[in-house]
């Protein structure tokens, strides 16, 4: 075996063999016996040559003739054989997830390194590794396995690897040539999340040391030129997808606003009834989220509907639940999905597709300064691409729960995620990957000067960076937080302080759209509703009141009889039910860091000094002489907004 061969198959402890001659020779000079070292090195090279040896024995490989990507193959095998990278456009249900290892594993990829292929979610790959794993005949975990968060079924001898984008930006900080894998596999790129971006910007610059590493980005038929030109004009090879026509029925419901709205789910129940009377066959209904699923499941179950079983997909869906997604069945199934069923789990044998037209998309609000989840409306492209979910095994039809017109006014594509998150996230996440500075960084698309220099203001701030602009330990910490960085900051002082169980009921409350209605025509009768949940002295306490209010009432009432008590009240069910949605996400992964809330009430100061820890340079004094303005940080001007308990008071 040549330097390179062992190199890239000394993989047991995913350690480089030149560092490993490196370590030897230190010990060399400090006059430390290597012949230890020397000896375990041969012992491992030996195991290593086994496991070469088991990855090199021949696979049975099949590739089914129906799936539109098998017709071309043999161009596919050779564009990457010729080039470093290429681009894969595909048409949903076109078998580029499943298909593409096995092209590779035939090219004799995955030998002397392991053939990467990462997913946006852990179900997909999960999933997928079943997938390919049962297509391959072989057990889950020996040919094929699957790496994510808390589970691990990859073994010596695997040689396709499914992985998250973030389990894979992980590796990178303990192997930055990523010598595990000779190919790489970037899979439903077009969603262009955060990782997708870091994954490509990154592999741009390592390509260029790592010649034989080939890099193959699939991407749906969203935009695949912007990948070509990032990757130096790369070929792209485009798939067909369906193959069966889809009609398109657009059935907007009367009056609705959201999901949850009993319009809403009425017209999702309605469009079940009507699909039912053409055939039994499955239908996915597309939703924004698990509570959206949940409350719809429940609308069904009522409706009393024959031989059919409702099941839910969403991105935490434990294996035994997901299977059943998978599992053949006697009845005719309804599957309830989040964006997840888009493009990254294909469910089979569905024939039909109810879309509601939103999704949850994560969004920095510049206004309020936090990144907040909200439910939108989706684009033209995801909504193309729900469509193409059914025309599979037979003729589809799709179902839009909203108007031709609303259709042709949304937006083409969905905006990447660099451009509408909180900057101070993205340097913080790069200097913790060692990405380098966020302006040398090769971005798809780059994002603005002014945020940059805005996102490092924050993290100065709050603490996250040193004078050096090195993360510190606070900063470690609130990047482990899926929160804007200000908000994270209060809670892990709140945690200190404790008075955590108050401050995350308020942070939640910053992370939603106010919940409080205020009518132009009812301005006075809103107030008056609102006047209960008021504080003498903080608007922030007026949240921690309402929801105490709140919690307490949903206890005791239906869903449908608490949202018309909100709405009775000038509140909007959504923004509240989206903001116990919020409360719940940061209250399981501030406990999985290991924070408890407080028992006891917390007292008024300590909660008020952990918000200021976050919202340092939102701090003003009344101006001398002027009315109602305030001086603030980096001389800004503000007033106190006219619905504050202080707006009267104009404190000091």
């Amino acid at each position: 075996m040549d330097e390179k061969i062992i190199e890239n198959c000394l993989l047991i402890h995913q350690l480089s063999y030149k560092r490993r001659l490196q370590n030897l020779q230190k010990r060399q000079k400090n006059n430390q016996p290597a012949a230890e070292g020397l000896e375990k090195l041969a012992q491992q090279i030996k195991a290593s040559r086994a496991i070469i040896e088991s990855r090199q024995q021949a696979l049975p490989i099949h590739f089914p003739e129906e799936l539109p990507i098998n017709a071309e193959r043999q161009n596919i095998a050779a564009l990457i054989e010729q080039h470093q990278v290429v681009v894969l456009c595909g048409e949903t249900g076109s078998g580029k997830s499943t298909q593409l290892p096995k092209i590779c594993l035939e090219l004799g990829r995955g030998v002397f390194g392991r053939i990467g292929h990462t997913q946006p979610r852990r179900l997909a790959a999960r999933s997928l590794a079943a997938r390919i794993s049962s297509e391959l005949n072989q057990q889950q975990g020996e040919t094929v396995g699957y790496k994510v968060r808390f589970k691990d079924t990859v073994k010596p001898q695997t040689r396709v690897k499914l992985l998250t984008d973030g389990m894979l930006l992980a590796e990178i900080q303990q192997d930055k040539w990523l010598n595990e894998y000779d190919t790489l596999i970037i899979d439903e790129a077009h969603e262009r999340s955060l990782n997708i971006d870091f994954l490509l910007g990154y592999l741009k610059s390592l390509l260029k040391r790592r010649k034989d590493l080939k890099v193959i980005v699939t991407s749906a038929t969203i935009d695949p030129e912007r990948f070509s030109r990032h990757f130096n004009d790369a070929p792209i090879i485009n798939v067909s997808g369906r193959t069966y026509p889809v009609e398109v029925l657009y059935r907007p419901p009367e009056e609705s606003v959201s999901e949850r709205d009993d319009g809403m789910q009425q017209a999702i129940v309605a469009a079940v009834d009507e699909l039912g009377r053409l055939s039994r066959g499955d239908i996915l209904v597309f939703l924004s989220g698990e509570r959206e699923i949940r409350e719809t499941a429940e609308h069904l179950r009522k409706h009393k509907l024959g031989l059919t079983d409702i099941l839910p997909l969403y991105a935490r869906l434990g294996p035994a639940e997901q299977g059943k997604i998978f599992s053949a069945s006697n009845k005719r199934r309804i599957i309830l999905a989040t964006n997840v069923a888009e493009t990254s789990v294909t469910v089979p044998g569905i024939r039909y597709v109810i879309d509601t037209g939103f999704a949850r998309i994560s969004r920095y609000s510049h206004r309020s300064k936090v990144q907040r989840l909200p439910v939108e409306r989706i684009s033209q492209a995801s909504a193309n691409q729900r469509k193409g979910r059914c025309g599979r095994v037979a003729a589809g039809v799709c179902i839009r729960l909203y108007d031709e017109d609303d259709f042709n006014n949304r937006s083409e594509f969905t905006e990447p995620e660099i451009l509408r998150t909180n900057l101070a996230t993205v340097i913080l996440q790069m200097k913790l990957l060692n990405f380098g500075d966020i302006e040398a960084f090769p971005f798809l698309e780059k994002p603005e000067k002014k945020m940059i220099r805005d996102g490092y203001r924050v993290l100065h701030e709050i603490g996250a960076v040193d004078t050096f602009e090195k993360v510190t330990h606070l900063g470690k910490l609130l990047a482990r937080l899926p929160v804007d960085p200000r908000v994270g900051r209060m809670l892990l002082e709140s945690a200190q302080e404790g008075c955590l169980r108050e401050v995350l009921v308020i942070a939640a409350a910053l992370s939603v759209q106010d919940p409080r209605d205020r009518p132009m025509d009812k301005q006075q009768q809103a107030d008056e509703a609102h006047q209960e949940f008021r504080h003498e002295f903080s608007d922030f306490m007026g949240f921690y009141k309402l929801w105490k209010h709140l919690e307490e009432k949903k206890k005791h009432l239906s869903r449908r009889k608490f949202s018309q008590y909100c709405r009775s009240r000038f509140l909007s069910s959504t923004r509240v039910m989206e903001w116990f949605d919020i409360h719940h996400q940061m209250q399981g992964q501030l406990h999985e860091m290991g924070y408890r809330e407080n028992e006891q009430d917390a007292h008024y100061d300590v909660i008020h000094q952990s918000l200021l820890s976050g919202l340092l340079s939102h701090i003003g004094n009344k101006s001398q002489g002027k009315d109602r303005d305030y001086l603030g940080a980096r001389n800004t001007h503000f007033h106190v907004f006219p619905g504050s308990v202080l707006f009267k008071e104009q404190p000091k």
